[in-house]
Order: structure tokens, then sequence, then C-alpha cells
């Protein structure tokens, strides 16, 4: 594919000026330590049964009964101030325990993280550090505990305190690095899957939120579980034309990390990358309906494009992802070169999709808009993002939860798919 070929070809030739560039000043490149390794998954997993906490805004103690003994690792993140405790796989039976608040917890979330490995996400009034985090084993009739001590202190002890990687002050210098180092990934990545022997165009399903990140609710219907469903069908309906490679960015209810979605579409020299949402409007603003095609801009489209992308950004603040800083000036140039082409394709494949979904699903009244959303920032993939309709909006959510309506829906989205494909696979089989 040509044009595959040249704009790899073109990353190649940045990257150079880039670590050139790079060259002129000191760039510390740390190890990343803000996530624990993946634990094996096996059978028989921990169940967690109740949650009480203790204490006021100098000390607070979180207490989680569990029925036998696990490992645990936690660490602190700045802006906002959290507090991450990893865990290997949980089964969860808490209720609504999460919107316990005392002392020096605002409030917490819990969740499958990836497939083998639980975190719980402390949100804190205020800095605070982990003085004390190890579980009792069970003994005379009580159960095994966990327990996280947290005691406030002041902002510079926090910050002084926390990992390399997680510190803002160094931020700047260390995400430089990375990003360059990812790019170079990439690229290396795209060469290598072009000499697969499975030479199919790639399309990537990305279901947003999953694990401790529900997403929008409303109705006893949760976004993650919807969006799950409909992506899965979606593959299946294009997987069994044979024409092209679908690959998840997830199939269960496990958080995937923003920045880690953009990375599958990459790292899998992707033709296309779609993410699946439901959105829902807070009470104050009124009622939307119909389902609304996103790409990629600067600039919001509108105010609700504009809420919607900041709402959907948040993600890996939901699953106490540490929040790195926008890409540097490095990043940008790659990224203002590779990206021109692809706009133009995401614009291209949003119009095919609309014109496939609205004579089959019930369309937003202005259903093409644009915002700066993460997941949609890879800059040679094109990417769209749908809202596949409002969870608030009664309406919408019958047909969310409908079979029929799925049916017509992955049917026409499958067919913009094919269109958008068969377009780009004739115009590099002509350009060569």
């Amino acid at each position: 594919m040509a044009s595959r070929a040249n704009q790899i070809a073109m990353l190649g030739t940045v990257l150079v000026c880039a670590a050139a560039m790079l060259c002129l000043r000191p760039v510390a490149i740390y190890a990343a330590g803000g996530e624990s390794s993946r634990p094996e998954v096996v059978g028989g997993f921990p169940v967690a049964s109740d949650v009480r906490v203790a204490g006021d805004g100098k000390r607070t103690r979180f207490i989680l009964d569990l029925d036998k003994g696990v490992q645990l690792r936690a660490f602190a993140l700045a802006d906002p101030y959290r507090v991450v405790v990893d865990l290997p796989q949980v089964t969860f039976r808490l209720g609504d325990a999460g919107a316990t608040a005392r002392g020096l917890i605002k409030a917490f979330r819990y969740g499958l993280v990836m497939p083998g490995g639980s975190r719980i996400v402390f949100d804190l009034t205020g800095p605070a550090r982990v003085e004390k985090a190890y579980v009792l084993e069970a003994a005379n009739g009580q159960p095994a505990r966990l327990i996280i001590d947290l005691e406030a202190v002041d902002r510079t002890s926090f910050v002084q305190a926390l990992a390399v990687e997680n510190r803002p002050d160094l931020r700047p210098t260390i995400e430089t690095a990375s990003i360059v180092a990812d790019v170079t990934s990439s690229a290396r990545s795209a060469t290598s899957s072009v000499a697969s022997t499975d030479i199919r165009p790639v399309v990537v399903i990305d279901p947003g939120h999953g694990g401790v990140d529900n997403g929008t609710q409303a109705g006893g219907e949760a976004e993650k579980n919807l969006v799950l469903s409909f992506a899965l069908a979606l593959r299946d309906r294009i997987e069994k034309g044979g024409k092209y490679r679908v690959v998840m960015t997830r199939t269960d209810d496990t958080f995937i990390p923003l920045g880690d979605r953009v990375k599958v579409a990459r790292t899998q020299s992707a033709a296309l990358f779609v993410s699946i949402h439901a959105d829902a409007l807070p009470r104050r603003e009124g009622d939307a309906q119909g389902a609304t095609i996103y790409t990629l801009s600067d600039r919001a489209s509108d105010a609700e494009a504009e809420r919607l992308a900041e709402s959907e950004n948040r993600a890996d603040a939901i699953g106490g992802v540490n929040l790195t800083e926008e890409p540097t000036d490095v990043a940008d140039i790659l990224i203002d070169l590779a990206q021109r082409e692809t706009k133009t394709f995401s614009n291209r494949f949003a119009r095919l999709l609309m014109g496939e979904m609205k004579s089959s699903v019930r369309m937003h009244k202005h259903p093409l808009k644009s915002a700066g959303f993460r997941v949609l920032k890879a800059p040679d993939v094109p990417s769209v993002l749908v809202e596949l309709g409002y969870v608030s909006n009664k309406g919408d959510l019958q047909q969310l939860v409908s079979e029929n309506w799925r049916a017509r829906t992955v049917g026409a989205m499958a067919q913009a798919v094919d269109a958008f494909l068969a377009k780009r696979v004739v115009s590099a089989g002509r350009a060569n």
C-alpha cells in the first residue's frame, strides 16, 4: 500500500530530525513504574464482601473484607489527589459502597482493570500519604482484611514522595522521551505488520469504558456493557465477510487506558479505528436523541461536542491512570505531519457512515461533529467515535437494548466499513 509506505517513510525521516533536536538538550528517561505488572489469571478469585472507612481529615483507615488473603501494591497520583491500590483479580460484592466518604477519602471506585488484575482508586480530599498498606490473614472467625492507612500531608511532601514518573514537575521531560520512543516503536511495528502473512486491512473496534469505568448509566444499564455487546456483534459481522481482520481493544469488562487504545490501532497498522460509545445529557441540559459520529479536531464543533470530549477524556482519571501533559513540541511535529492526510480519510469515513446509518438508524439532528477526543489521536490511522444514542433518552435506551435495532445498526456500520476500505484498497493497488 503506497499510502502506508509513504507515511512510514515520512515518519522515519522526521524521527531522525526529532532525535537530533532531542540531542540538543538533556533528556531524562525513566522506566515506567506507575502501573503494576499483569498478574496471572487463575480460577477461584478472592471475594470482597464488605468495606468500612474510619477516621478524620488527619488520619483515615480503609478496611476491605476478603475471603482470602491477596498481594497488593499502593501508590499515589497527583492532580487530582488519588491513591491507587492494585490487586490480583477480585470479585467485588460491595453494592453501592463506593459512595462511602469519610475523612481523607472523598469517594472510591473499584473494578477489573485487566484480565487477572483489579484496582481500587481513592479520590482524596487533599494531599495524603499511604502510611500503611497490608493484608491481615483470616483468624479467630474473622475474614481476611485489606487495610489502607492514610495520613494527611502538605503538597510539597506529597509530590516529593511520588514515584519519579508520577511527579508533575518532571512530567514534560519524561513525556518527551517516551513519546519519541513510542513513535519509533509504532513505526517498526507498522513495518513488520506489512510483512505479515495476513495482508487483509485491519479494523480496530474500541468499546468505550470498561472495568472500573462504567461510563454513563441509566435505567439500570451501564454504557460499558451496552457498547461491548454492540462492538462484539459488529466484529462478528465484519469478520463474517472475510475481507478484513478485526482487532478489539477489549472483549470483556476490562479497563483500558485511552493511550493504550490508540496504541492498539498503531501497532496493528490499522486501516480504520472505530470507538463505540453511548452518550447521556445531564438532567439540567434537557433531552437529546439519535446517533452522532465524531472526528478529531482542535476546536469542538459545538458546546455539546466539547462537553462530551471533556467527559470521555476523563476516563483515565476514573481508572486512576497517571494523566500526563499533551504531547510536547517534538511530538507535535510528528503528529501534525502524519495526521493531515489521516484527518481527510477520517472525515470521509464519517460521511460514508452517516449515509449508511441514516437509512436504518435514528440520527442526531446534527449527526457529524468534531472535538478533541484523545482516543482519536492516532496520527496515521483514520479514526471516528460513534455515539450510538443517548442512554438518558428513554427511546434511545430502548433501542440500545434491542436485538433488532442492534442488528440493523451493525449491518449499516459494516456496510460503511466495507465501502470505505474497498476504495482505499483499490486506490493503493492502482498506485502500485
